[in-house]
């Protein structure tokens, strides 16, 4: 069981693929328009569950509790040869060929 109060991350499908716009790109309209968000669980309750928090911001949203004290995980991608390349380049013309 997760505490009532417990910073949690969730889960909800806000339009399913038919209900988006027409307008919208044919690639975009083939996938649901989906949140994620993080808030203070409002109830105790066990992953999975449809859920009710409140976000940092004062917001009441609802969803599935997907995530218990989720953190953040991002970078800079993968590892780009060519980037070493430009550094040398740069570093040539900044500071000559012997740095």
């Amino acid at each position: 069981m997760i505490a009532k109060g417990t910073w949690v991350q969730i889960h909800r499908i806000i339009l399913p693929v038919g209900s988006r716009s027409e307008s919208i790109p044919e690639h975009t309209q083939k996938v649901p328009f989906e949140m994620w968000d993080k808030g203070w669980l409002n109830a105790a309750s066990e992953l999975g569950s449809f859920v009710t928090v409140t976000t940092a911001t004062g917001r009441t949203e609802t969803g599935t509790l997907i995530a218990v004290h989720p953190s953040y995980h991002h970078d800079y991608g993968d590892f780009v040869p060519e980037i070493l390349e430009i550094d040398r380049i740069v570093k040539s013309a900044l500071y000559g060929d012997g740095q």
